[in-house]
């Protein structure tokens, strides 16, 4: 129970997000987004999940490439495994949310489209650590990868959009409003937001330890 304070409280957080928010009051002040407004909850986490379990992985990966030690690869890959399953996640609400919003499935938008990018430079990553058979050669290289992806990452879905503010559509880009900003929902969305946050990425932690647990256990299976 001690150690597992952290899985508990990931738990009890997404129960209410779930329930909150859904039924809880979040209404568009302007009108724009109506309900969907509620999206908020699920599909801007999913980012903040992914941009922890990357930070995790670029750390354990910098590890590797110090001393070696093959446990710090397995980290490393993991969580890259899972932020890439939040990022999906992240695409597809947000999909669904532009296709109530904007009447179409996608738009070009710079923090779109460099989302998207960013998704494709780490499916290249999964793409070199499946084509190399030796443990340490894998490593090495994708650890190498991952040292540059990440910044580049952090580029294009942080910096490039800022840069690009008169091309965005995007909530909280350029002159369009963000959450924030309204009023007096705001507080309404803060209430679920929050807890929505820590929930999703406690629980991002949580699966992508248990995807180095099993990581671990086929190496040394290997190795025996």
């Amino acid at each position: 129970m001690r150690n597992s304070w952290w899985k508990i409280l990931a738990i009890v957080c997404l129960t209410y997000v779930i329930i909150g928010g859904f039924l809880m009051p979040a209404v568009d002040d302007l009108g724009i987004l109506g309900k969907t407004i509620r999206n908020l909850h699920f599909h801007v986490p999913m980012w903040f999940c992914m941009l922890v379990l990357l930070t995790v992985s670029y750390i354990y990966g910098i590890k590797y490439l110090s001393k070696g030690n093959a446990a710090h690869d397995s980290m490393a890959s993991s969580f890259v495994k899972v932020a890439m399953l939040f990022g999906l996640m992240g695409l597809a609400t947000g999909s669904v949310w532009a296709r109530f919003t904007w009447g179409v499935w996608w738009i070009e938008d710079p923090k779109l489209n460099g989302a998207a990018i960013g998704m494709l430079i780490y499916t290249a990553y999964y793409i070199l650590r499946n084509s190399i058979e030796d443990e340490v050669k894998r490593g090495k290289l994708s650890s190498v990868f991952n040292l540059f992806a990440f910044p580049i990452f952090i580029v294009l879905i942080l910096v490039y959009p800022k840069m690009a503010v008169e091309l965005s559509n995007h909530p909280g880009t350029g002159d369009t409003m963000a959450f924030s900003e309204f009023r007096p929902t705001a507080n309404d969305l803060r209430m679920v937001f929050y807890p929505a946050v820590v929930g999703w990425i406690l629980l991002g932690v949580w699966i992508a330890t248990l995807k180095y647990r099993i990581t671990e256990i086929k190496r040394k299976n290997e190795e025996i």
